[in-house]
């Protein structure tokens, strides 16, 4: 009997966590199959019965060696995956487009971190793919790094196809649909981290870490007991189990999708443009070469068609899609952005202004944070030593890292993209006006 099943017959008494002993009075949605690691339902953290099940079904999905379910979102395994391979004070390569879960695992095991860039789109300003130049020129400067971590898919659907010398990490969150129908392959790394609910039909904080070398097994699961709750809910993993009953058998649903997804894109618009990236799931529409931001683009999506995207910038909006957009999903899109890009509406063209590359620092940086720090105005912090991170949410990529020295050109962008409506968001909530910095 697979994990569904056993849940959707419990029939003993709860003496036992949680408190709400799956009591309907209380009006709590998923509550009566969630149960803590009673008899006969496993335990995620030494997994031998139902749960060791789902994790296999998952290895062999994505083709590793070893697979472990997550409860806690990406987070969980990029900190482990970062852990597992790098010991305190190590030097590691890491883009610099990562998510900050990224940093935060530099920062607590007090890594020394080397940043790579990927190409970067000045027209609508968002990193690409990087080249196995980069890497390669990165790893011959580097000879005493330890790992490589890298982003990819990106959050704008960016792959990087490369090839390295060094333990490898990849983050792609945002490719657990990869290798399905004719979707691009699953990315190779030694370890490989994928968000099942951002593009998959499950849960959100469901996730799973891929290990292809299983020199690391022992290492992710040591750092995985620390790192993940104690407590997973079983409501969670149920859904990774009914997301894998559905793309173990519906493979041509994904290809229908990706018919679908082509569809759209070979829409015809004379001022805005979607953005053709590696993974057609990813709908970019720009407005650089329009009188719209991407603000405006989001709110007349949403207040004259009823549709939300993911996210917004300065000159492109984020649209993400899945399997479970139906052709009907896709056409009220496809009608939306036309009637927008009408010759007869508010929309003009315009000369597209080229967007600049946010600076990135070149010589070894460390991450930390002190509590001796001081309020400093944050237009006039150039200089100051940061001690929070400044970031752009969604998609969680920091501008600023603590212990970096915050320098007029990281400001001036990150003032330019913020007046264009972009959320941005610091540790402190003290932006816009102050930045929390160093003591002098």
């Amino acid at each position: 009997m697979n994990l569904n099943d056993k849940l959707n017959n419990l029939c003993s008494y709860p003496f036992h966590m949680p408190g709400h002993k799956r009591n309907k009075k209380f009006g709590i949605t998923g509550s009566e199959i969630d149960i803590t690691e009673i008899y006969d339902f496993d335990n995620l953290h030494d997994a031998g019965g139902v749960l060791l099940d789902i994790e296999n079904r998952l290895a062999n999905v994505y083709k590793s060696k070893k697979a472990f379910m997550l409860v806690n979102g990406s987070t969980v395994g990029i900190l482990s995956a970062v852990f597992a391979l790098c010991d305190e004070g190590d030097k590691v390569i890491v883009a610099r487009n990562c998510h900050k879960s990224v940093y935060n695992a530099c920062m607590l095991r007090k890594l020394r971190v080397i940043y790579i860039e990927p190409e970067f789109d000045g027209e609508n300003g968002f990193y690409k793919s990087l080249s196995q130049e980069t890497i390669d020129e990165a790893i011959k400067n580097n000879p005493d790094a330890k790992a490589l971590v890298i982003t990819s898919p990106t959050y704008e659907g960016y792959v990087s196809e490369i090839n390295s010398s060094l333990p490898l990490i990849i983050d792609a969150a945002h490719g657990a649909h990869f290798g399905i129908g004719k979707f691009p392959k699953y990315p190779k790394g030694d370890i490989v981290v994928s968000s099942l609910h951002k593009t998959l039909p499950a849960l959100t904080q469901t996730a799973v870490l891929n290990v292809f070398n299983k020199e690391y097994e022992n290492r992710v699961k040591l750092f995985l007991d620390i790192f993940e709750t104690s407590s997973p809910s079983y409501v969670l993993m149920s859904s990774v189990e009914k997301c894998l009953d559905y793309i173990e058998g519906s493979e041509s649903d994904f290809d229908d999708y990706y018919d679908r997804l082509s569809s759209l894109h070979s829409q015809s618009l004379e001022k805005l443009k979607i953005r053709k990236t590696d993974d057609k799931s990813k709908i970019i529409v720009s407005t650089a070469s329009s009188t719209l931001s991407g603000k405006r683009l989001a709110e007349m999506l949403r207040e004259d068609f009823n549709i939300e995207v993911e996210a917004y910038s300065k000159n492109y909006v984020i649209l993400m899609s899945s399997v479970a957009d139906d052709e009907e999903a896709l056409r009220k899109l496809a009608i939306a952005l036309l009637t927008i890009d009408d010759a007869n509406s508010e929309v003009e063209k315009a000369e597209a202004i080229p967007f600049k590359k946010p600076p990135c620092p070149a010589a070894v940086q460390t991450i930390s944070i002190v509590k001796s720090v001081e309020q400093t105005e944050f237009k006039n912090s150039d200089d100051k030593v940061a001690n929070e991170f400044v970031f752009a949410y969604p998609p969680d990529i920091p501008l600023i890292v603590p212990n970096e020295t915050i320098t007029r050109e990281i400001l001036d962008y990150i003032c330019e993209i913020a007046e264009s409506g972009v959320n941005i968001i610091s540790d402190s909530s003290l932006f816009p006006d102050k930045i929390l910095t160093k003591a002098e």
